[in-house]
């Protein structure tokens, strides 16, 4: 019997389009059992313009009936919508979304414009950095379905904690894919040739046709981005490691580059 899934959706009610919502409930219907929706309210502060001349932020009932309520209820999906009042953003999700038990965070981002630069305000990237499950980025525009799971992997690593965060990026992807009914991929791009990473033994430790790994030369991004459109990938998985102190949530540039090249959803696991 399959176990109920919680999925945490960041709705910013001065939004005029709420992608992780509208994604968690198309995903829904692609589970054996329909996950529990919490549907967290809340402004982002960093993002938005908080002052009373934004009319954006002002919602009523018949809002909250159409915009949330209705594509919840005619989905059959099982859900709570929580409204927060908090300045701090970042911190209102994590503590929810622990106190909620969520096995997912979806979290929606802004497109890119004219740049290949992503722009991620702090609050977020500390969300990613302290979320005790993964976050899964919701895009604008990036495919609903979820055929084609991604998981890119660095085999090469010489750290504990890096083939730690290996082996989950790996269970994780494999659970989804399972979930989803997906076809699941491995990439681990590398620049250095004496480190070349060994297609065999990937093959066997992610238990994934020889086929599916993709193992190419060049920055994780780059090779990352390339081989997701290669594939027509639905979500990248993919991992960051946390961080101690005062460093805890100092951006990772090769986690940031990542998901700046990406136009898929990106599920990020962090990692301690």
């Amino acid at each position: 019997m399959s176990i109920q899934q919680k999925i945490f959706v960041v709705v910013d009610p001065s939004a005029k389009e709420h992608v992780a919502l509208e994604r968690a409930v198309i995903t829904s219907a692609l589970h054996a059992t329909k996950p529990y929706i919490y549907v967290f309210v809340a402004v982002d502060g960093d993002a938005t313009d908080t002052r009373a001349s934004n009319d954006s932020l002002f919602r009523d009932q018949r809002w909250f009936d159409e915009q949330i309520k209705q594509p919840l209820e005619s989905a059959g999906l099982d859900y709570l919508i929580e409204v927060s009042w908090s300045t701090e953003w970042q911190k209102s999700i994590h503590q929810s979304a622990k106190r909620f038990g969520a096995d997912l965070i979806y979290l929606p981002v802004q497109a890119k414009h004219n740049t290949r630069r992503f722009t991620f305000s702090e609050s977020k990237w500390e969300l990613l950095k302290g979320a005790d499950c993964p976050v899964v980025l919701i895009r604008p525009g990036a495919k609903p379905q979820r055929k084609v799971i991604l998981a890119a992997v660095n085999f090469q690593a010489r750290r504990d904690v890096q083939r730690e965060l290996n082996t989950i990026i790996i269970e994780q992807a494999r659970h989804y894919a399972e979930v989803y009914g997906a076809e699941l991929h491995v990439v681990n791009a590398y620049l250095d040739s004496m480190l070349y990473p060994d297609r065999g033994r990937l093959a066997k430790e992610t238990q994934t046709p020889s086929e599916r790994i993709h193992v190419k030369n060049g920055y994780s991004s780059d090779v990352i981005a390339q081989v997701a459109e290669e594939i027509n990938a639905d979500l990248v998985v993919m991992g960051t490691l946390g961080q101690t102190g005062m460093l805890k949530t100092r951006r990772g540039n090769t986690a940031e580059r990542i998901i700046a090249a990406l136009d898929d959803d990106v599920m990020v696991i962090n990692h301690e």
